[in-house]
């Protein structure tokens, strides 16, 4: 599981095989961008949770994405984001020497234990997502127990 973080791999002297440079120099080489250069385009986007009372708020990293190429749907506590992008970049020259296209798709998802699917609101600005997801509200089922 150590090997599936991406970018820093997690020193830690007791998973280390002393070869993560080695790995890092051939995932950059195998990428496509030159020079050699890691980036968020062939991995995935970061996401940040935070929970207070009433709501869970969900902050997602995504620049030079629009609306369009995000889903965002919430099943039994599941919230799946996910973002499909569909790029061309096209160079016209007399007979198209060069001509390039690209799709990526990535997905997230996390658990919310008590989320409300009602109320739930996401808003992209600025390469920000931001969903905000209501928590259900439990009722208080406290009984005092009567010692015989």
């Amino acid at each position: 599981m150590a090997g599936l973080v991406p970018f820093n791999k997690r020193e830690n002297s007791l998973l280390s095989t002393g070869f993560e440079g080695f790995q890092n120099m051939l995932d950059d080489f195998f990428a496509d961008a030159w020079p050699f250069t890691r980036s968020l385009a062939g991995d995935t986007f970061k996401i940040d949770v935070q929970e207070n009372e009433k709501e869970y708020i969900v902050e997602a990293e995504l620049p030079g994405v629009k609306k369009e190429e995000v889903d965002v749907s919430l099943n039994e506590g599941r919230l799946n984001i996910t973002v499909s992008k569909k790029e061309n970049v096209d160079k016209k020259y007399k007979n198209y020497i060069h001509r390039e296209r690209r799709l990526s798709s990535m997905t997230r998802n996390i658990f919310l234990r008590d989320s409300d699917s009602e109320g739930i609101k996401a808003k992209l600005e600025e390469g920000l997502l931001t969903i905000t997801v209501p928590k259900v509200v439990k009722p208080d089922n406290f009984v005092k127990i009567t010692i015989e």
